[in-house]
């Protein structure tokens, strides 16, 4: 346990960490002040030194984001925080605000009063009713205890933020379509240049950021940079939120540094579930290409896993065992993209539905191992010409699977049907093995 990090969960076992008075208890507010004190430049500098990276997929340095924010340009500024969380496997952000508001909150009014925006918006997936009503309760709690408002802790800074809850479009976890979803329009991705940080929402400058990005904030500002930068690897320093979940003895968010490897998490939550081997694994939710037991010490950090191929991503660390049909779960996911796609580039669009299709054959045992091939030319067609990544996104499973999996394709074809019991893979599998039942 000594290789968990508890910082941004350092609360989760006080029953009531979601209340204003929960989060003081555990140094809660105390880097607002800190922040006030300081200079905006100096605030954006302190961001940039800790090598903060977004922990929303891409990992670009959140400081960095900070600093493109033209200043004297007498254009408001705002703050988005993504909290449309929906990518299969991705479970973070969502527990992290039922537990923790507050703590997004103060890193709000820090990275406010650091890139000088008076209105932060938290765009939140709308099913979360219950996420949703707890946020709200917390910004009503720091609007009545002065952390936001007019005259935020009598700084002379105002700050107005507004909790807006999406429709449900998983497009609109993409930056540019959550700013066109929140201005009232359909939730599709716009054109770039110009990027958000010179017209955003409402054509002015914005920065978007996760919301573990923003929630990390405070932490650094109550530890300071040579702290922070003593947990991870040089290159991806700080700690973050790992999801586990799947066929693991104890699923979870797993707080613990830049850089272990899922062996060590595997040790920490009780390894793959009992009698049974790990098959394959994302490091970062559906979107990220598979890796297999060969990657158990991959270190998770975003050099390491981008050399073994893949994204740590959103590090949803979905873990399946050799009960578990790769055509199937590739299948899954893809019928998943095709539903999300917005519809409107064409490569997306279109390349998503006959992915869909080729897929459906072959799990099914049906057509030939020329297929394969169509799979990889259809990926190819759809890999950096979308619009944007979701459509990069739909292949990355696809092209992994085959590389690592194609002899299992060819099985279904020879069988003429898919060779696994979709039963077996179950929490109920026990149980139907004991009486006989599949």
């Amino acid at each position: 346990m000594s290789k968990l990090t508890p910082v941004l969960s350092r609360a989760w076992d006080d029953a009531r960490s979601y209340t204003l008075e929960g989060y003081r208890r555990h140094d809660g507010y105390q880097a607002v002040h800190k922040a006030l004190a300081m200079s905006p430049d100096d605030v954006i500098k302190l961001v940039k030194d800790s090598g903060l990276r977004g922990r929303g997929g891409a990992g670009f340095p959140t400081g960095m984001k900070w600093s493109f924010i033209p200043q004297g340009d007498n254009k408001p500024h705002y703050l988005v925080v993504n909290a449309d969380e929906s990518e299969p496997g991705t479970c973070k952000d969502i527990p992290f605000l039922l537990a923790n508001p507050h703590e997004l909150i103060e890193g709000i009014i820090i990275a406010c009063y650091a890139i000088r925006a008076n209105h932060a918006f938290i765009y939140l997936r709308g099913e979360v009713v219950h996420v949703l009503r707890r946020l709200q309760a917390a910004v009503r709690e720091a609007y009545a205890a002065g952390y936001a408002g007019k005259n935020v802790l009598g700084s002379g800074f105002d700050l107005e933020i507004v909790v807006h809850a999406g429709a449900g479009a998983y497009i609109c976890g993409e930056e540019t379509a959550l700013l066109d979803s929140l201005e009232g329009y359909r939730g599709q991705p716009r054109l770039r240049p110009p990027f958000p940080a010179i017209e955003g929402l409402y054509a002015s400058p914005t920065v978007v950021n996760n919301v573990e990005s923003i929630a990390s904030v405070p932490a650094i500002l109550r530890g300071g940079v040579e702290w922070y930068r003593s947990f991870g690897t040089e290159k991806s320093p700080g700690f973050v939120l790992y999801s586990l979940s799947g066929h693991v003895t104890r699923p979870g968010q797993y707080e613990a540094p830049l850089g272990i490897t899922l062996r060590e998490l595997l040790d920490l939550s009780g390894g793959v579930r009992n009698g049974h081997r790990l098959k394959f694994w994302t490091p970062g939710g559906s979107s990220t290409p598979l890796l297999t037991d060969d990657h158990l010490d991959v270190p998770l950090d975003y050099e390491s896993v981008g050399a073994a191929g893949s994204m740590l991503g959103t590090r949803a660390l979905q873990i399946f065992d050799e009960t578990v049909c790769v055509v199937r779960a590739v299948l899954r996911w893809t019928e998943f993209y095709k539903h999300e796609s917005c519809g409107k580039c064409t490569p997306c669009r279109e390349g998503t539905y006959w992915l869909v299709q080729v897929l459906q054959q072959l799990e099914a045992g049906q057509g030939s191992e020329a297929d394969l091939d169509r799979l990889l030319d259809l990926s190819d067609n759809i890999l950096g010409k979308a619009f944007c990544a979701l459509g990069d996104g739909a292949t990355s499973p696809i092209t992994s699977s085959i590389q690592f999996f194609r002899d299992e394709y060819i099985e279904h074809l020879r069988t003429g049907a898919c060779p696994f019991d979709p039963a077996l893979s179950t929490v109920w599998a026990p149980a139907l093995a004991a009486t006989g039942a599949h």
